[in-house]
This record gives structure tokens, sequence and C-alpha cells, in this order.
């Protein structure tokens, strides 16, 4: 007994400092920019708030570019979700629900793109891109982000659509539904869960994205995402850290708000996710 409550302590223990070691970058980020100019370039570092200032805050979304930037990325990782869930969809469906010949084989290439590394293909997709005149184009990040999630999210509803029962679909059938009909009214409103939890996932992806946006982007600044953007920041104020620090929170700030609403459904969509994947 008493090994067993040793041993929990222990580990919980290691939760703890893997848990301090993971956010404290994040937390430092955010103290930053709240902290005034002086207490930032103070000899002493102070981890705890005494004064806040808002200024920093206030230099980011006034700064030539944020609110553009902003849209730009909100545009092309909106977009690139939003077609990786249609394709995604009849995807898991065609795979979950048919039996068809090159149907495993389809499955092991969703899998080995989903294990590929994004970077490998970094230069393939900018001659691809420019061979093609798309370069400095946002409809071009939109679909590499369309591609970079569209792996995720079939496998993901896959696994949750295996968790629907086929009787439900097969009871639809029966009352006269055809076998579209029967997965638009029954089996994609209990797919809610899955498809928002793949969302947010792909979204953050999207979000975050930096490699390939600013190496499609070269000419057309007005084109850049808002990563980009914040990678240069702090060259364009100096040592302004503080108005960088304000920046990243900023950017930070829509995926967390969006993952503390749809906190409890996205657990959920991961879970049944998992089953019978």
């Amino acid at each position: 007994m008493r090994t067993r409550l040793s041993r929990r302590i222990t580990l919980n223990i290691l939760a703890l400092g893997v848990f301090a070691f993971s956010v404290f970058p994040v937390y430092w980020m955010v103290l930053t920019a709240f902290k005034p100019t002086k207490d930032i370039q103070a000899e002493t570092p102070s981890f705890l708030p005494t004064n806040i200032t808002f200024s920093h805050f206030s230099t980011a979304v006034h700064a030539d570019g944020f609110w553009l930037f902003w849209r730009n990325s909100a545009f092309v990782a909106i977009s690139g979700v939003l077609l990786a869930l249609v394709v995604a969809c009849l995807a898991a469906f065609a795979v979950g629900r048919m039996r068809w010949k090159g149907r495993q084989a389809f499955i092991l290439m969703v899998f080995v793109a989903q294990m590929t590394p994004w970077e490998a293909l970094l230069i393939p997709m900018y001659v691809i891109a420019r061979d093609t005149n798309m370069l400095d184009k946002l409809p071009m990040l939109t679909l590499i982000y369309f591609m970079m999630t569209l792996p995720f999210t079939i496998v993901t509803l896959r696994g949750f659509l295996n968790a629907i029962p086929i009787e439900l679909e097969e009871a639809a059938q029966v009352d006269g539904c055809n076998q579209f009909q029967a997965f638009r009214r029954i089996v994609f409103p209990l797919l809610a869960p899955g498809l928002l939890s793949t969302s947010l996932f792909g979204f953050i992806t999207a979000w975050n994205e930096f490699a390939f946006a600013n190496l499609l982007i070269i000419k057309e600044q007005n084109q850049r995402t808002l990563p980009v953007w914040l990678s240069s920041f702090s060259n364009t104020f100096g040592t302004d850290w503080g108005a960088t620090m304000a920046a990243a929170t900023l950017f930070m700030l829509p995926v967390l708000l969006i993952f503390l609403v749809l906190q409890g459904r996205v657990t959920t969509g991961v879970a049944a996710g998992a089953v019978k994947g």
C-alpha cells in the first residue's frame, strides 16, 4: 500500500514538473506583455506581476499590417480546414461504410501521408507554386493547409464513424432514405464532436504554420500571414520586447478561446475517434 502511494506521489510530482516546464514559457510571454518596459529591462527579473500596463498591446494592434495579416491567417486557416472537412467526411464515409477494391491501399496511403514530415515538401511545393504562377497568393497557402490537415481529418473521422452503429443507417434506409440521405440526416449530426475536434486541431496546425507561408510569400508583403509578420516584429521595433510578447499573446488568443469554448466536445470527439479506428 505504501509502495503504491509513494509511486503515485512520485508520478504526480513528475507530472507537475513537466507541466510547469511546458507552461512556463507561455506564462513568461504573457507576463512580459503586461510588464512596463523598465521592469522588462531590469537586471533582476520578477516572476510575479507587480505593475501592469496595456501599452504594449496598444503598440501591437496599431502596428502596420497587424489586422491585415490577422485576416490573412484567419482566411487561409478557416478555408483550408473547411475544405478538409468536406473532403474528409466523404472519404471517411467511403472507407468506413463501403467495400471497394483498393480500399486498404487507400487507407495505407492516408496513414503514410499523415506520417510524412511536411518540411520535406517545402522545395517541391515551391517549385509547383512557381511553375503555376501561384507564388505570393493566399489560395496556394489554402491548398497546402488543406493537404496538411486532410490525412489527420480522414483518420479521425473514420474512427469516429466506425463508432456509430451501422444499424442506425439501415433503419433510416428501411424508412425510405437512400444511403446519402441516411448519412446526411442520421450520421452527420452524430459526427459533430468529431468534426469539432478535427477542425480545431486542423485550425491550430494552419494558424501556427510558418515555413510554407514564409517560403511562398516573397514579393507581395500584404499577403503575409501573422506568424511570418510576428517573426519580423522584433526587428521592426528593435528592443521593444513588451510589444513583441503582446503580439505573440494576441496571436495565441484565438486558438485558446476556441479550445476553451469547445473543450468538452473536443475531448469527446478525440476519445470517440480512437474507438474502432
